[in-house]
């Protein structure tokens, strides 16, 4: 039902956009507009110099001058500040608000709902209720919009019983009729088991977001860790390639790139990993908020016919494990070209003591000789092996060492190694290997 103040909101909405007057006008006819309003009307009208009255249809040519209505103005002004201090009981229903079911009008929002009569009042109107239902057992419960789906389909009366038989909410006449001689419950008592499996549910879910967000955590780190890795390795082979000369500068570039596109595609592997965690962790969320949301209604009904679908666990917990590589490091490249760069200062002392001694009792015809040394240094980045041939000029027999395998790599008489999952009975060595990439 509408108060007084109400009905002042109502007498001072503009009939253009329904909301409180904005910089009220008032026409020749007597009505009042918001004047963006008005002026977005007469801007539309398809009369060339005539223009009209919304509501009444009165004409006016020219187009009247609008000027702001400030005594208007003031007393909209004052229903604001009298709105924003009253009841939020007294609201008017908004979208996925329940509205009340005996206001006429505008519709205020519904605070209760009465399980009995199958209406929902607003706050006024729910007194009315009580003094009209004195001494008769009706019961409330929150405001909802689910009303007509607690009513029998088959005998239009209150769903209170529930069917474990069918798995479904019945009335008292359906026990004796179709449900005849099947496990039913109330629907009180049937809640307070399912209330118990939520629960369960929402444990579940709580201790997968846990794990999912310790996941998420460690694979950030473990980025990071990789970047700044590969960031390291980068500085470390610019410090090592300056040192040599710049007939090597090619090869320098080309271990860079290899860093780089390495990282990219870690990294953009990674990348899709945190994308889906953090999706999976969303979806988690979402459904925790159901459960939780759900776990506190008190419509019985409602909760019933919801929470089958919350209960069973979604899809997502079937995701695989994802397991962080403990060495996201290239610390291998480091060493790797740290011994490029001695073989090379081995080679240049060797050979520069020699064509010392050469300089010395020579003249400048030794010239072709030094720029042989340098062709024999380029040589070993250029000249690398491709085919099987060429491989093959660099085998040489293996001697496996006992002492240093790792405990999960089997070694046979044949000289041979097999890396397996049962750990091998291999007795203490200070130099044995503890993982199985042995660099």
């Amino acid at each position: 039902m509408a108060t007084a103040g109400l009905l002042d909101q109502d007498q001072l909405s503009c009939p253009i956009c329904l909301d409180l007057l904005n910089n009220p006008v008032t026409i020749l006819c007597g009505h009042s507009y918001c004047m963006g309003c008005i002026n977005g009307y007469w801007d539309q009208d398809e009369h060339v110099d005539v223009y009209s009255c919304p509501q009444c249809r009165q004409t006016f040519t020219p187009r009247p001058v609008l000027g702001r209505n400030t005594m208007l103005a003031e007393v909209v002004e004052k229903l604001k500040t009298g709105l924003q201090a009253a009841s939020p009981a007294q609201c008017y229903a908004g979208p996925g608000d329940v509205a009340c079911d005996v206001c006429t009008g505008r519709k205020l929002k519904a605070v209760k709902s009465c399980l009995e009569c199958l209406s929902s009042y607003c706050k006024t109107d729910l007194i009315l209720h009580e003094k009209l239902n004195r001494g008769k057992a009706h019961k409330l419960a929150e405001a909802t919009g689910k009303l007509q789906g607690m009513i029998c389909s088959h005998h239009a009366k209150l769903l209170e019983v529930y069917c474990r038989t069918d798995q479904q909410c019945i009335c008292y006449q359906c026990v004796m009729d179709k449900h005849r001689g099947h496990e039913t419950v109330s629907a009180a008592a049937e809640r307070t088991e399912k209330q118990n499996q939520l629960q369960a549910t929402k444990w579940t879910s709580q201790q997968r977001i846990q794990e999912r967000e310790k996941e998420l955590q460690d694979l950030r780190q473990a980025v990071e860790s990789l970047k700044h890795s590969a960031q390291t390795a980068v500085e470390e082979s610019e410090e090592i390639f300056t040192e040599l000369i710049s007939f090597i500068e090619t090869r320098r570039s080309v271990v860079k790139e290899l860093i780089r596109e390495q990282e990219k595609a870690a990294v953009s592997r990674a990348g899709g990993l945190l994308a889906r965690l953090e999706q999976e962790i969303a979806e988690l969320r979402r459904r925790d908020a159901e459960l939780e949301q759900l776990s506190h209604t008190d419509n019985h009904i409602d909760f019933l016919q919801c929470c089958q679908a919350l209960i069973v666990p979604p899809v997502c917990e079937e995701s695989p494990r994802i397991t962080i590589d403990p060495d996201t490091s290239f610390g291998f490249m480091r060493t790797a070209v740290s011994d490029l760069k001695v073989k090379l200062q081995d080679l240049c002392k060797r050979e520069l003591v020699q064509i010392s001694k050469t300089v010395k009792c020579v003249n400048i015809t030794k010239i072709p000789e030094l720029r042989t040394f340098f062709e024999d240094v380029k040589g070993i980045q250029i000249a690398q092996p491709r085919t099987r041939a060429e491989f093959l000029q660099y085998s040489c027999q293996l001697s496996l060492e006992p002492n240093t395998a790792y405990n999960k790599l089997h070694l046979t008489k044949g000289n041979r190694v097999t890396l397996g999952t049962v750990v091998q009975s291999y007795p203490d060595h200070p130099e044995r290997f503890e993982t199985f990439l042995q660099k």
